[in-house]
């Protein structure tokens, strides 16, 4: 398929909620549910923020994505305790880049109020006597804690004596199986969803499980590797599938054209291919890019014809054509997905591509999710995020509810739901 052809009319693929792990209803218990006065309220949240060399946050995108949660539970009367994972430390051997200080500082402005950071929390003392209704302490790193990653649920039990409600609002952390997660989620008295975990399912299930169609799904990035389930799942239930960045340029080789220096997996040509011929009217292919002999800001782009590109020359964005006809296909979608940049959108002479995709999807009355830290780093850089209706702040998490499987934190508490 090239990008001039479009899918057939009145073909509908299967939609996502017909493969497994991926629940057509969600039912679980939300914060707003439960009368939280005068109760301990515990928030798992996700303050997984990038640091820059001095521990100076770059992007508080998901501290403020939180705040909600933390306001509402307040707001009730209720004396609540926050934590988050950050970065990879190692269980029991806190570093100095491991504290969530920063967090704790950035919050205290963002509410303000002072936000003590309680470190060597999970047994208790005598910092809970703060916790009187109104109180709010951020709690270090638990993936300090030992037994953390593993799930224990010898840990959990220790935390649960801390708390009357548990709160899950840390979608980005919602695949993983651990400690704060899920075990915790099992054996607290009340176990519910913040509002971020609800609203990123709300918007989710609209776009995958209840889409109006057509239903336009863009996939960018480096690596077919690392998203091919994603590609395979999402073949099989919209009606276009754009794809970008080294991930066109395998798909490009895997229809026979020649890709130059540019970034590919030429070992997963095969599967590529393998998804053209199964979904021939799927997967629009570029018929121009802009080309360069090297990666920088002061590279000289060249437009080319996808059958014109040299050996040495490297694909870093899509041409004018191809933009076009991808602009055309989103300004007919009902409903639109999109994770990653479909050029090196960080460089001005091939930003244009992701560019362009960025305004045909703010300007679209299809119904738009994004999610993924490039793609929120190109709204954020190209002024649509207003424009965009939901933008996850999750990664693997949106990621792997895209292909269909299932979320351990939340398939616990729909368990807890229904127990």
């Amino acid at each position: 398929m090239t990008m001039t052809d479009r899918p057939a009319p009145g073909t509908h693929p299967p939609r996502i909620g017909e493969h497994a792990g991926a629940a057509s209803a969600r039912r679980y218990l939300r914060l707003a549910d439960i009368d939280v006065a005068g109760r301990r309220v515990f928030i798992r949240a996700d303050f997984n923020v990038p640091l820059d060399d001095t521990g100076t946050i770059t992007d508080d995108t998901r501290i403020r994505a939180s705040l909600a949660g933390i306001r509402d539970a307040l707001a009730r009367g209720a004396s609540v305790m926050v934590t988050s994972h950050l970065g990879r430390p190692v269980e029991g051997k806190p570093t100095a880049a491991d504290t969530l200080a920063p967090v704790a500082a950035r919050l205290s402005e963002l509410l303000g109020r002072d936000v003590p950071l309680i470190r060597d929390w999970v047994d208790g003392g005598a910092w809970q006597r703060r916790l009187v209704p109104g109180a709010l302490v951020l709690l270090e790193n638990c993936r300090l804690n030992v037994g953390e990653k593993a799930d224990s649920v010898e840990l959990a039990q220790r935390m649960a004596k801390l708390l009357d409600v548990y709160c899950n609002d840390a979608f980005g952390a919602a695949h993983r199986a651990e400690a704060t997660t899920h075990a915790l989620a099992r054996v607290a008295a009340i176990a519910c969803a913040g509002p971020l975990v609800a609203a990123e399912i709300d918007a989710l299930t609209r776009a995958l499980l209840e889409p109006k169609r057509p239903l336009v799904a863009i996939v960018g990035g480096a690596k077919v590797s690392t998203k091919l389930t994603l590609l395979r799942t999402l073949a099989a239930t919209v009606d276009s599938l754009i794809v970008g960045g080294g991930i066109a340029n395998t798909f490009v080789l895997a229809a026979g054209n020649r890709i130059g220096k540019s970034l590919a997996e030429p070992g997963l040509a095969d599967e590529a291919k393998a998804i053209l011929a199964e979904w021939p009217n799927k997967v629009p292919l570029p018929v121009d890019v802009v080309c360069a002999k090297r990666v920088a800001a002061d590279a000289i782009p060249e437009v080319k014809a996808v059958a014109d590109v040299l050996g040495d020359d490297l694909i870093l964005d899509l041409g004018p054509r191809s933009v076009a006809a991808l602009g055309a296909i989103v300004a007919g979608a009902g409903t639109i997905v999109w994770n990653g940049p479909i050029g090196v959108f960080e460089l001005d002479p091939f930003a244009g591509g992701t560019r362009a995709l960025a305004n045909a999807i703010a300007d679209s009355p299809a119904w738009s999710i994004a999610g993924g830290g490039d793609t929120i780093a190109a709204i954020n850089r190209f002024g649509v995020a207003s424009r965009i209706d939901y933008i996850s702040t999750a990664g693997g998490a949106f990621l792997e509810f895209l292909e269909g499987r299932t979320l351990s934190a939340i398939a616990v508490l729909e368990e807890r739901a229904q127990a």
